[in-house]
């Protein structure tokens, strides 16, 4: 739908009375996706109510690749195509690699895309974040598994693995009811809920992941300035060599632990 300017300024003025802070862009897009004026204020009246503005869209940008979105999936921040770009700097053409906690395989795609012949494979314990992921690393030519964490993968990936890149969920329990509210109503509890600290799930990835990678594989975790220490002691304590790096552009962190032997 093209639209006419008043039609973009009546989507404009109902999208910032909700409170929409970047208003101008939302309506810019969502008018770019209506079919039509009844298309459209349907769009509206979704976005209006909370939906997230990828979901409502059914897609979103990821580090300049379109990423489809379902409702009912965690969102790709932007903040964690910088875990996709630290893990593109150190793959290599060939490589095999493992996005955990996929969601929408957001993260494996990137690496895919940027790195020639990779093996993908894409897990999450959410039979919808799987189908979704399933077209979206579609076009690379990405594998993926439903299950919790490693359990799901073949056998044949066992200390094959040589990149793991996970962005699971890393927010403390108490401060889930602090999330914006289109998180906390409609993007799945476990997607956001890590545990009293934020870090259960990263202590269960350190515990498993170095019978998944080959000598001299590294796992990436997204994580956050306050628990980058906890995490990265929760790679050291399965034997990997750790260090964190960040981004102050994206205002984000990553720990990386890489198996020595």
């Amino acid at each position: 739908m093209s639209g006419g300017p008043d039609v973009l300024r009546h989507t404009v003025e109902t999208l910032r009375a909700a409170g929409c802070v970047f208003a101008e862009e939302e309506a810019d897009l969502l008018v770019g996706q209506a079919a039509d004026d009844e298309a459209l204020e349907t769009l509206v009246r979704r976005r209006v109510s909370g939906e997230p503005l990828e979901v409502v869209l059914g897609w979103t940008r990821f580090d300049g690749l379109r990423v489809e979105v379902d409702a009912g999936v965690f969102v790709p921040r932007q903040r964690t195509a910088f875990l996709a770009r630290q893990a593109i700097v150190i793959a290599q053409p060939g490589d095999v690699v493992l996005d955990l906690c996929c969601g929408t395989g957001a993260i494996g795609l990137a690496v895919a895309t940027a790195v020639p012949d990779v093996e993908l494979h894409a897990c999450d314990i959410d039979p919808a974040a799987v189908a979704c992921a399933a077209r979206n690393v579609a076009a690379v030519g990405g594998h993926t598994w439903c299950g919790d964490l490693f359990a799901p993968l073949p056998q044949r990936l066992h200390a094959r693995v040589d990149i793991v890149v996970v962005n699971a969920p890393y927010v403390p329990t108490a401060r889930i009811g602090f999330m914006p509210t289109e998180a906390r109503d409609h993007e799945p509890r476990h997607s956001l809920d890590g545990g009293v600290d934020g870090v259960q799930i990263h202590r269960r990835v350190g515990d498993e992941v170095g019978a998944w990678l080959r000598p001299g594989g590294c796992v990436l975790v997204e994580t956050s300035t306050d628990q980058a220490d906890l995490t990265a002691e929760a790679l050291s304590a399965a034997g990997l060599a750790t260090a964190i790096h960040a981004s102050d552009e994206l205002q984000a962190t990553v720990a990386v632990g890489r198996r020595l032997g």
